[in-house]
C-alpha cells in the first residue's frame, strides 16, 4: 500500500520523520511525484538538516545562481521557496555527509601576543614540520611572569561552511635549550565563528560556537581533540585558546606557551555554498549555492588538474627560506633547497 496517498498526512508526517539521514529523505523523494510532493510541501529535507546541525537556524533565506526549473515560473513563492529548500538542503547534507575529509585551515591570521617576529610568527604553525633545514619552526608567545594569562591564535579556514570534527594541537619542544623544555598550555579551546561585517573594528569576531576544554599534555606530539559531535562552522573563522602555561625559561624567569603545529580536519564546503548578507543585529544570514556538482567529484578533477595545497605549502616554505636567509646570510652555503622541500625528514641537532 501507499501509505502517503492512503493514510492522513499527521500519520505520513510521523513515519517518514523516522528517517534520521538526508540521503533516505532525498531517495524517498524519489519515489513517486505524490512522495515528492510530500517531502517538499512537509520542508522535511530542511528540517532534519536543522536537527543535524543546529547552526543553520540563523539562516533565513537560500539563493541560487539560477532557477533550475523552468516550470517555476508558473508556480507559488511559497512553492517556489520550498522546492529551492528542499534541493539546498539536500546537497548541505550530501556535504556534510559524504565530502571528503581534509585539512581545513587555509591561513593564519594574528596571534594574541608573539615572542619574536619574524622568525616565531603563527604562520609558522601551518607547516607540521618542528624545523625547516636546521631552522626552528615554531610560534611562541610573549612571556608573563603569571601563569595564567591565556593567548589566542586565529586562523581563515578553507570556507564560509566547513562541518569540523577534530582538532589538533602539537606543542614545541625547545630542543635547542638545556632539558629541551615543552612548552604547551594546561588546557587549549576551541572557537568558531564569524567575521562581523557591521563592526568599526576589523578584528571584531561573532563565535557562533565553543569547544569544552581538553587537557593539553606536555608531550612532543601531535594530540589531537575530537569534538563532542561535528560542529558546522558557518563564516570561517578559527579561534584556539590556550589557557595555563606551563613551562617557565630559566633565562628569564618567564613563562611561555610554544607551538609546532595547529591543524583543523573535517569537511569543506568551499565548492558548493558561501555565506551572504549576515545581519549582526539578527545574527540572520544568507546562504547561497554555487554549484550543484557531487562535491566529491570537483575535488576528484581539482586533483587531476594539480595539488593546490601543494602549491600554498611550497609557498609558505619559499617565505620561510626568505626569512631564514635574512637571519643567516653568512651561512647560506651549508643548506641545500631540498632542506625545505623534504616533507618529514629531521636532522639530528
Amino acid at each position: 500500500m501507499d501509505f502517503v496517498s492512503n493514510l492522513d498526512g499527521d500519520m505520513c508526517l510521523a513515519i517518514l520523520s523516522c528517517l534520521d539521514d538526508p540521503s533516505d529523505l532525498v531517495r524517498a523523494s524519489a519515489v513517486s511525484r505524490s512522495w515528492r510532493h510530500f517531502v517538499i510541501k512537509q520542508s522535511l529535507t530542511k528540517n532534519l538538516c536543522l536537527k543535524l546541525f543546529p547552526q543553520l537556524t540563523s539562516v533565513d533565506r537560500v539563493l541560487e545562481e539560477e532557477t533550475t526549473i523552468n516550470e517555476e515560473e508558473e508556480e507559488e513563492e511559497d512553492t517556489r521557496r520550498r522546492r529551492r529548500e528542499h534541493r539546498v538542503y539536500a546537497l548541505l547534507a550530501k556535504g556534510c555527509t559524504s565530502s571528503p575529509i581534509q585539512s581545513c585551515i587555509a591561513d593564519a591570521i594574528a596571534a594574541s601576543s608573539t615572542d619574536r617576529l619574524p622568525a616565531e610568527s603563527i604562520s609558522n604553525t601551518l607547516d607540521e614540520r618542528d624545523r625547516v633545514g636546521r631552522t626552528p619552526s615554531y610560534w611562541s608567545s610573549a612571556g608573563h611572569h603569571n601563569p595564567s594569562v591565556p593567548e589566542t591564535l586565529l586562523y581563515k579556514l578553507k570556507a564560509d561552511l566547513c562541518l569540523i570534527t577534530q582538532l589538533s594541537i602539537h606543542p614545541f619542544q625547545v630542543y635547542y635549550y638545556p632539558g629541551r623544555p615543552i612548552c604547551s598550555s594546561h588546557y587549549v579551546r576551541f572557537r568558531l565563528g564569524h567575521l562581523n561585517n557591521h563592526s568599526q573594528d576589523k578584528n571584531n569576531y561573532v563565535w557562533a560556537y565553543t569547544s569544552p576544554q581538553f587537557a593539553l599534555a606536555q608531550e612532543n606530539r601531535l594530540q589531537k581533540f575530537k569534538l563532542p559531535e561535528p560542529v558546522l562552522c558557518i563564516g570561517g573563522y578559527l579561534l584556539v585558546e590556550f589557557l595555563g602555561r606551563v613551562q617557565r625559561c630559566d633565562a628569564d624567569d618567564l613563562y611561555y606557551i610554544c607551538v609546532t603545529h595547529v591543524k583543523a580536519m573535517g569537511r569543506s564546503l568551499a565548492k558548493s555554498f558561501r555565506v551572504v548578507d549576515p545581519d549582526e543585529s539578527s545574527g540572520k544570514f544568507g546562504l547561497k549555492v554555487l554549484s550543484y556538482s557531487d562535491p566529491q567529484e570537483m575535488n576528484d578533477k581539482e586533483e587531476e588538474a594539480g595539488p593546490s595545497e601543494f602549491r600554498t605549502m611550497r609557498n609558505r616554505r619559499l617565505e620561510q627560506l626568505v626569512d631564514f636567509l635574512h637571519r643567516h646570510p653568512t651561512d647560506v652555503v651549508q643548506y641545500a633547497a631540498s632542506d625545505y622541500y623534504e616533507s618529514d625528514e629531521e636532522e639530528e641537532v
